[in-house]
């Protein structure tokens, strides 16, 4: 008779469970993104740093009443923290160029090659299982996911080609975030410690971008002034922050505690769900209903993300 593992199950399911929270939170990411760039224009990279700082010190607030401890315990891993920064900060700005060149659909299919690229860097890097199940799984996911978002529909790719190159550059990228997010795990590093480092070095990234770049690069401040771009408009920067506190924080914290228990390839599958849960939001807050290909789409989601827990 088999002998059942309760504490491996146990940290299964726990990895399971903040997976699926990180979609839900990340889900919601859309919705503020879309009532910020709708009603105050605010340029993409501007956005991206003032989330990433309001993470950072979020977090400072937080340890310093809970657990200052949690500054602590990196030391010989600065380097490696730097690094993981400067992917967040790569993967949010490939992630806006894809969104501003390509449209959210199809910017949303193309990030989702992360999987795949999770997969063969998770069998390279972390000696993690290579199976054909979990190629076929990655397969399944990014069709349910094409048919969730309407990308079968020829208008929404044209010949855009450096659109597609950055829509699965930030696919790669995300990937080496898991990998990297794996990475920390085993190196014994808290999940929020590191949240915490790679966001401030993530932030720092940004700030130097918008500064020193601003005029060459789409999205960014165009001069040092505009990092303030929302100035007196309140209810914009409480947009940021619950932005950044809820979605962001909580939606990355939770894919790296997920990184702890699963292996990076089965946390980012899991992830796939995401589309789902920002359709349901979007129906409920603005009444879109889902179409039946796009139920279609969420079915072969929920099926493949179930199959995840075959051995």
């Amino acid at each position: 008779m088999k002998k059942i593992n309760f504490r491996k199950n146990k940290s299964t399911n726990r990895g399971y469970a903040a997976a699926v929270g990180s979609a839900l939170f990340l889900s919601l990411t859309a919705i503020f993104i879309r009532y910020l760039t709708m009603n105050f224009s605010i340029p993409a990279l501007v956005l991206a740093f003032w989330r990433e700082a309001f993470v950072a010190v979020t977090l400072v607030l937080i340890f310093i009443i809970h657990n200052s401890k949690l500054f602590s315990g990196v030391r010989g891993h600065l380097l490696f923290l730097v690094g993981y920064g400067f992917v967040l900060a790569l993967f949010n700005a490939f992630w806006n160029f894809s969104v501003s060149l390509n449209g959210a659909a199809v910017a949303t299919v193309l990030v989702y090659s992360s999987a795949g690229f999770t997969i063969l860097l998770g069998w390279m890097v972390l000696k993690e299982k290579l199976t054909v199940l979990k190629i076929l799984i990655a397969g399944l996911s990014l069709l349910g996911c094409a048919f969730v978002v309407n990308a079968f529909d020829p208008k929404m790719w044209g010949s855009n080609n450096a659109g597609m190159i950055i829509g699965i550059a930030s696919g790669f990228v995300y990937a080496v975030y898991s990998i990297m997010g794996r990475s920390a795990s085993k190196k014994g590093l808290h999940t929020w410690t590191t949240i915490f480092y790679i966001f401030s070095f993530a932030s720092c990234f940004m700030l130097s971008a918008n500064l020193f770049f601003g005029g060459s690069i789409p999205g960014a401040a165009s001069k040092p002034g505009d990092l303030l771009w929302l100035g007196k408009a309140w209810m914009g920067w409480l947009m940021v922050i619950v932005l950044a506190i809820g979605p962001t924080l909580m939606g990355f914290g939770l894919y790296n505690v997920s990184l702890q228990y699963l292996p990076s390839s089965t946390a980012n599958l899991v992830l796939m769900i995401e589309p789902i849960f920002t359709a349901i939001v979007a129906y409920a807050l603005f009444g879109e209903l889902l179409s039946p290909i796009q139920i279609l789409g969420a079915g072969i989601i929920l099926v493949s993300v179930s199959l995840t827990r075959k051995k």
